[in-house]
């Protein structure tokens, strides 16, 4: 598997990511079809094949509903081997979406998810927008909360997870990390990637399959992967089969 520099932060990412929604939530997603959530001995095998294909992203976050423990308690390997991203501001309550971006609320959301994954440090935690992103100031205690939690050790970097271009750009100066949205069928965000990387931000990319829905996953992979400044491509996936594919896309890029 391909490793890719994360910006200017030091930290070295899979260009394929393992998303993990789907090991611990399974209501209010748009995923083309239902499904149950996996037993241990499932996940288990999904982190293992990932392991195996060299990828070592997992992207999880509080409104992944039971994603976070579940990962603290079957992460094979050595927490070193991992690059975990986690997020904070958004929380799923009896099938709804909560948010909460004081810095009060961030802080305590990195705390329970440093408990939940069983680890001292985050290597990302990115600010999970509620889609309301050009309102002005209105995440930036949130992020000087994370800039305050990277001085002290607890995560290694800060990062938003937005909606919009200009909530983006908005954000841009304020992080080490953005997560953006590209898709065939959706390029809006490509100036933002652009400018990001100009930045020296790392960047992840979010639903490059369209949420399941793309006609052809094998090349919207392989456009994401070459989109200037894409660091990782975060995918969720429940099948080691998939997964084996999602990589195989990725790496025939050559």
């Amino acid at each position: 598997m391909e490793m890719r520099s994360l910006g200017a932060t030091g930290i070295q990412v899979s260009l394929l990511g393992l998303g993990t929604v789907k090991l611990g939530r399974n209501e209010g997603v748009k995923y083309p079809q239902g499904f149950d959530l996996p037993d241990d001995a499932a996940v288990t095998a999904l982190l293992e094949t990932a392991r195996e294909l060299g990828i070592n992203l997992v992207d999880t976050a509080p409104a992944y509903g039971l994603s976070e423990q579940r990962l603290g308690q079957l992460l094979p390997g050595p927490r070193s081997d991992w690059v975990i991203v986690s997020k904070a501001g958004e929380y799923f309550e009896q099938g709804a979406s909560r948010f909460d971006f004081s810095a009060s609320a961030i802080r305590a959301s990195v705390e329970n998810s440093l408990r939940l994954l069983r680890t001292d440090y985050l290597d990302a935690v990115l600010l999970h927008s509620d889609g309301i992103d050009e309102a002005g100031e209105r995440f930036l205690p949130a992020a000087e909360m994370l800039a305050g939690l990277k001085a002290r050790g607890l995560i290694r970097a800060g990062g938003f997870s937005g909606k919009t271009v200009a909530g983006g750009n908005r954000m841009l100066p304020h992080i080490d990390i953005l997560m953006a949205t590209y898709n065939p069928g959706y390029t809006a965000e490509v100036p933002l990637i652009a400018a990001a990387a100009g930045q020296g931000k790392g960047v992840l990319v979010k639903k490059a399959l369209a949420s399941g829905h793309a006609a052809d996953p094998a090349a919207a992979l392989k456009a994401a992967a070459t989109l200037p400044g894409v660091c990782s491509i975060v995918v969720g996936t429940l099948s080691p089969a998939n997964l084996r594919a999602n990589a195989a896309a990725v790496g025939s890029l050559a």
